[in-house]
């Protein structure tokens, strides 16, 4: 009998789509957190690195996406570059970043709609928007897709007029003021602020086994990604700092709370929270939340699936849905955790344990990239990294030098993440490695 297959659907634009989607909440809410850690100077700073570190890792990545399009990504190449241990390694890390990262994006759409509904609690609307955007994942990868696009695109094009607002406010000296509040430690500790500005970038290369023509589709899709992203990122940062400092765009008037709503504080240094354009603005800005919530669900399912596939998860995981095509099962498994790590209300921590599940994935993925030009040497590569191994390993010191500074100054959160790595391998280990292919 032959096994159902997922539905090869996916072209370039809706690989940018994807890769847009998954990240460009981080342009909405979040990055700010790392100014109250560093000021201006700090988090651009730290920022600067990690464009440096997705720019290099991006193109890294792509060489292998390409050269071995399936749903699993980083596990799929330390599989085969570094073994079915630290195989699994890069998996859990992958599975730990894209379970964890919904659940943060969810609380803040819960947020944003308790705002405008304030009789309704936060949870409803949090939860409800797990369920049904994993309905629409689950119905079929085109719809998904197509839907992401749509809500991408107009959360891009609600960057630009916010930046078309603001600009003509821009002063140079707004980005002067207090710019380094915790010395030089504060750029270590902005980090996985940074980060969060294009997290989960990564997961095109999820959905490579659904592109059509993937070779050229990825290399597509990725490339015009990541340069859109590192546009809209210096964009956004620019424009909103730049209106009245870095503060301004930190803490509302009166408080000492951080806010996780940077633009709208931005705005409202110009315009009346009445005008009809700040309305218009905040009224979509909810699609930004949709836009990386829906994505990143989409790849988190892709690879819990593959993890399923290869054996590193009970099978019952990889199965594909026969009607739809879809990783129903994946699917709704990670939609499961996700609301049980939403009832613990912290959503910081959660950013960050995505974080370090990213740095980890990060990092054994380079190892793999190594390892697979070292024992493959042969192997087609469509699509060859520039400057080798300049990229890769410039990506990989970042990516460490990030995780030994995350470690450093979120200790208890480190060892809930490495807690759950090792928890997960003994599990592997006694239950699962000897029954693997």
């Amino acid at each position: 009998m032959t096994k159902v297959q997922l539905k090869k659907a996916l072209n370039p634009l809706m690989l940018w789509g994807l890769g847009v989607g998954y990240v460009i909440s981080g342009m909405y809410f979040g990055w700010n957190l790392g100014l109250a850690e560093g000021g201006t100077y700090g988090l651009a700073i730290a920022t600067a690195f990690i464009i440096l570190m997705y720019v290099t890792f991006t193109f890294s990545y792509t060489e292998m996406a390409c050269a071995i399009p399936k749903a699993g990504g980083a596990f799929e190449y330390a599989h085969r570059g570094l073994g079915k241990h630290l195989g699994f390694i890069a998996g859990i890390a992958q599975n730990i970043e894209f379970i964890f990262a919904p659940p943060a994006i969810a609380a803040a759409i819960g947020a944003y709609l308790h705002l405008v509904y304030p009789s309704i609690h936060i949870m409803v609307f949090a939860i409800g928007a797990y369920l049904i955007f994993t309905a629409i994942n689950i119905l079929g990868v085109k719809l998904a897709a197509s839907f992401e696009l749509v809500i991408t695109i107009l959360a891009v094009i609600e960057l630009l007029i916010f930046a078309g607002v603001t600009l003509p406010e821009f002063e140079m000296a707004n980005l002067q003021l207090n710019p380094l509040p915790n010395g030089y430690e504060g750029i270590f500790a902005a980090i996985p602020f940074a980060i969060w500005f294009f997290l989960a970038i990564e997961g095109v290369a999820n959905v490579a086994e659904e592109a059509i023509h993937p070779q050229r589709s990825i290399l597509i899709g990725f490339g015009s990604a990541i340069v859109t992203l590192v546009f809209l990122c210096v964009l956004t940062f620019t424009s909103a700092v730049g209106v009245a400092g870095w503060e301004a765009v930190v803490y509302p008037e009166g408080s000492t709370i951080p806010s996780d709503s940077p633009l709208p504080l931005a705005l409202s240094q110009i315009m009346d929270n009445g005008h009809v354009l700040y309305k218009l603005l905040i009224g979509i800005g909810l699609l930004g939340l949709i836009a990386s919530f829906h994505g990143i669900i989409l790849a988190g399912g892709r690879a819990t699936f593959e993890f399923g596939r290869r054996g590193y998860a009970p099978k019952p995981l990889g199965k594909v849905q026969s009607r739809f095509r879809t990783p129903a099962n994946a699917l709704i498994f990670n939609t499961l955790i996700g609301i049980i790590a939403l009832f613990t209300g912290a959503t910081g921590e959660i950013i960050t344990i995505a974080c370090f599940g990213a740095l980890g994935l990060y990092v054994v993925s380079m190892f793999s990239f190594f390892a697979l030009r070292r024992k493959e040497p042969a192997m087609e590569r469509p699509f060859k990294v520039p400057l080798f191994p300049f990229f890769p390993l410039v990506a990989l010191v970042i990516a460490v030098v990030a995780l030994l500074a995350m470690t450093y100054y979120n200790p208890i959160l480190a060892a809930i993440f490495f807690g759950i790595v090792a928890g997960s391998y003994i599990f592997f280990l006694l239950f699962l490695n000897k029954k693997m292919e």
